[in-house]
């Protein structure tokens, strides 16, 4: 079980997530540099409070890295808008018609139609927007997540689909569940892959230990500068 408490730290708010873990680790997150730190259970505030401070030039540094970072414009689903799948920049089209119902398809490399009925809402188009990059992240996750499920010998219990603003992914090895982050969908293909093996490994160890990253040297050699291309993508405006 995990407790969890929030407090300001250097005038900073930190998330504190208790676990049963050797090692103190701080994390600092997209969009906006959340500071997370997962510490023991046993570990005193005093001892977190430190440890915190000791880094903060660094964190401060990583938040300011999150603050320059280029971001997709606040979405508005009309014609001429760029959005991303799979990595590539896609000039949306809206076409309206007389019809109730709505349909989304991809056009060549570079185009992406939104067949819509006349004057629907900004956000109705947002929602029919998100649920084909549901849709369309399901079907390309799932053979993905059976491949590597078998390659490492495990079977998650669940593995599902949600937004998450702070992390590409998550497992709770105890429950076997996964989640991955729907903004993936926009992502290049090998970072799904990246972020499905990591997740799965964790079934296997769920700490950032030595089998944990011998896992995943193992089965993608290249997953660093995945991971560094990833990280330096344009974030979503978050504008809901």
């Amino acid at each position: 079980m995990v407790n969890t408490e929030s407090i300001i730290i250097g005038g900073t708010d930190v998330e504190v997530h208790r676990k049963k873990i050797k090692n103190l680790h701080i994390g600092v997150y997209p969009p906006n540099g959340h500071v997370r730190v997962a510490a023991p259970e046993a570990i005193s505030m005093d001892a977190i409070k430190i440890a915190v401070l000791t880094r903060m030039s660094w964190i401060r540094r990583k938040q300011a890295g999150f603050a320059a970072q280029e971001r997709q414009g606040p979405r508005r689903y009309v014609s001429g808008e760029t959005h991303y799948f799979l990595g590539r920049p896609l000039r949306l089209e809206v076409i309206e018609w007389d019809k109730k119902s709505h349909r989304i398809q991809k056009q060549g490399n570079d185009r992406l139609c939104l067949f819509a009925p006349s004057e629907s809402a900004l956000a109705t188009r947002r929602r029919w927007m998100e649920s084909w990059h549901r849709a369309q992240l399901r079907a390309i996750a799932t053979p993905k997540v059976l491949k590597w499920s078998e390659i490492l010998g495990v079977s998650p219990s669940f593995w599902g689909i949600r937004e998450m603003k702070t992390k590409w992914g998550s497992c709770n090895a105890e429950l076997g569940i996964i989640w991955i982050n729907v903004e993936l969908s926009q992502k290049p293909v090998q970072a799904l892959d990246y972020v499905i093996l990591h997740e799965l490994a964790h079934l296997i160890s769920n700490r950032h230990d030595d089998r944990f990253f011998s896992i995943i040297d193992t089965h993608m050699p290249q997953w660093k500068q995945i991971r560094s291309d990833l990280n330096a993508l344009p974030l979503s405006a978050w504008e809901k």
